[in-house]
């Protein structure tokens, strides 16, 4: 149907008129309230105050809509700071014939005879419900919006009286074409919102809050659903070997990839690496591709990940194809390893980090937040027991638990590694046993902090623009690094989130986005064109520019002093993990060598390179196909044509397209299948 025979279809429905009225939402992290969302009705306007604070930081904003007689809106304003402190101030109208927008992404006009539906940039949970509400009423449930895109809605289940608390029957719907994955909301039989769903966090209405883990279960089941339907259609399954014909092997231990061979996979495993002669008949018995000159390479790592359901989906595309978890919730992430591990869904290996945070009004829920040591000790053995690989401590754990901490997880055998908790310094916190510091800033803060200034709030990433003015052969700072270098301990740099942090500025798409930025939907494009920092003026983002080329400085420094470096993202996308990539490129590091630690290196550390990191007969077919050759330009690394995680493969086109992204690469080429077996997911 035409977008106009939309809108007039809309138009055409009847009036609601609205009495005044009061809609109020918890938003429940972990099982526990975090902020609010509370919408009042009065006529056609709808006035919203949302406000969340959760691990030091969250959206505080207040809306404002007026609603055209089809309850698309004809006002809207939003007015307040965004996730990490950012001013919002966005807009948008509808008035004689023409519908404007202004917002930290973007601005534009278009004209239009009757108001478009309008995807807000920084808008509350709450306006979900009225996508959802205004779409129910839209035969296939799709309409075009502005700025630009398709937002779709489907009703994916219903949800009888007495599966939740509420005592009227509810409906869930997917909503899709916003951000890189569908949301799923709950509405009334009156078509008002009742609750939105994701991992870790629901928004539900007051009253209701003790339905969390139930909305919890919901959303992860109906999310199971779509990625079960998904594998099965992008996961490729051969019983017989897999050869993949005239490709080059990159060799981290060399950094060279030797001529064109043939590479055989049989059940997981390398079994043969050969040359074949020019012109050879493709074997009968064998499923054969043509990898046409590109480059195999070993897979990814994400050291420094908190997976969801989702996330796997954009790793494998990016050819990450195992992640070291650094911090989740503890059930989800064990029923998520064994959904892996039995190739339900897509996604890596996990390699899992035991979260402990202390108690405070900052706390972030993940993991364990023990009320004593007792309890902490307790919580080491039970990572532990269930394999975890290393401890992961936070902001608010009390600092003179760490050293008892550490000596119980290291006579378990696991490592230890975190953030520097408040009011300490990453100097204590090496010589208390931590082997490893997560995020450079963390440890860029012990040069730059004062004694009393509490990093629990967004203060540890504000204060970065410090930075500009720190002399790196200072002996604070030389002293930390010796400190390092004695100890052995290691960082966990996640270089990419800083600069996405400290260079976002608003309207503008940063360097490391660009690549890929106008293959996803509208609401990710606009989400990355925005300032995350309240930036004072024009001298304020030269100082953050200027101390975000320190932060590089350092990072080149302490390579060249042997500290070992683990490239990881704090995100879930796989183009981080790309763009994380280039960053140390930037350090000095040639290609091959950035090759080399992301892949080897980072398998050595994990100890799993007898069985990972390198393209051998015996070792396990994790790898990836580029056409270009990476060792030239890491950027290569961008353009995937198919990827390999325990013999299973799967092509990005297919996986993008599934999630609504424009692919990058084709697959390569199918040469032949056997006939009397055909492939299955």
């Amino acid at each position: 149907m035409p977008k106009s025979a939309l809108v007039m279809l809309l138009l055409g429905l009847a009036t609601v008129s609205y009495a005044q009225t009061s809609e109020r939402f918890s938003v429940v992290a972990n099982g526990e309230s975090v902020g609010h969302v509370i919408a009042v009705r009065s006529g056609n306007t709808v006035d919203i105050d949302y406000a969340v604070l959760e691990n030091g930081r969250g959206p505080k904003h207040k809306e404002h809509l007026v609603l055209g007689t089809s309850g698309i809106p004809v006002t809207w304003t939003i007015l307040g700071t965004s996730l990490m402190g950012g001013p919002v101030h966005e807009q948008m109208s509808w008035q004689d014939g023409v519908e404007s927008w202004t917002s930290q992404a973007d601005k534009g006009e278009v004209k239009t005879a009757r108001p478009q539906l309008y995807i807000a940039n920084d808008a509350s949970p709450w306006t979900l419900g009225l996508y959802a509400a205004l779409l129910r009423k839209v035969p296939g449930g799709e309409l075009d919006v502005l700025p630009s895109g398709k937002l779709r809605s489907q009703k994916v289940r219903h949800i009888a009286p007495g599966e939740l608390t509420s005592p009227s029957p509810l409906d869930a719907y997917a909503l899709s074409g916003i951000g890189l994955t569908p949301q799923f909301l709950l509405l009334d039989s009156n078509g008002r919102l009742f609750a939105t769903m994701s991992e870790g966090s629901v928004v539900v209405r007051q009253g209701f809050e003790k339905d969390f883990q139930a909305l919890q279960d919901l959303d992860e089941s109906l999310t199971l659903d779509l990625l079960r339907a998904m594998q099965q259609r992008v996961a490729h399954v051969y019983e017989e070997p897999i050869r993949i014909r005239n490709v080059h092997l990159f060799d981290p231990m060399t950094g060279t990839t030797g001529h064109p061979v043939s590479l055989v996979v049989f059940r997981g495993t390398i079994t043969t690496v050969e040359a074949e002669p020019p012109g050879a008949a493709p074997p009968a018995d064998e499923v054969v591709l043509d990898g046409q000159g590109g480059t195999l390479v070993a897979g990814l790592h994400d050291m420094h990940s908190h997976n969801s359901l989702w996330s796997g989906v954009f790793y494998l595309a990016a050819g990450v194809t195992t992640t070291r978890d650094m911090g989740n919730f503890n059930s989800f992430l064990l029923g998520l390893q064994k959904r892996l591990n039995a190739g339900q869904i897509p996604g890596p290996h996990i390699i899992p980090s035991g979260f402990l945070e202390g108690r405070s009004p900052y706390s972030e829920r993940r993991g364990f937040i023990p009320e004593t040591l007792q309890e902490g000790l307790h919580d080491v053995h039970w990572y532990a027991d269930r394999g975890y690989l290393q401890i992961k401590i936070y902001n608010s754990m009390n600092p003179d638990w760490v050293k008892p901490l550490a000596a119980e997880a290291h006579a378990l055998g696991l490592r230890v590694v975190g953030h520097v908790p408040a009011f300490t310094t990453p100097d204590r916190m090496i010589e208390d046993g931590y082997d490893e510091i997560t995020h450079i800033n963390q440890l860029m803060l012990g040069w730059l902090l004062a004694p009393g200034e509490d990093t629990r709030t967004p203060l540890r990433l504000t204060a970065m623009a410090r930075a500009a003015d720190l002399d790196l052969s200072s002996a604070k700072v030389r002293h930390t690094v010796e400190l390092m270098k004695s100890r052995h301990t290691g960082l966990d740099t996640t270089a990419v989130i800083l600069e996405r942090l400290m260079l976002s500025r608003a309207g503008q798409v940063q360097e490391g986005d660009a690549p890929y930025l106008d293959h996803v939907p509208i609401g990710y494009q606009r989400y990355r064109k925005r300032s995350f920092i309240p930036f004072k003026d024009d001298a304020d983002k030269a100082r953050y520019e200027k101390a975000f080329a320190k932060l590089m400085a350092t990072l080149t420094m302490l390579h060249r002093e042997g500290i070992r470096l683990w490239p990881g993202t704090d995100d879930t996308t796989g183009f981080t993990v790309h763009r994380e990539l280039e960053l140390y490129a930037k350090l000095g590091m040639t290609p091959a060598e950035v090759l080399r630690i992301a892949t080897l290196d980072c398998d050595r550390y994990l100890m799993r390179d007898q069985r990972f990191g390198s393209l051998v007969p015996g070792k396990r077919a994790d790898f990836f196909l580029v056409p270009a050759d990476p060792r030239k330009n890491i950027s290569a690394v961008r353009n995937i044509r198919m990827v390999m995680k325990d013999g299973v493969i799967y092509y990005p086109q297919e996986l993008y397209e599934a999630l609504g992204i424009k692919p990058f690469a084709s697959p390569p080429p199918l040469v032949s299948v056997p006939t009397a077996r055909k492939p299955h997911g």
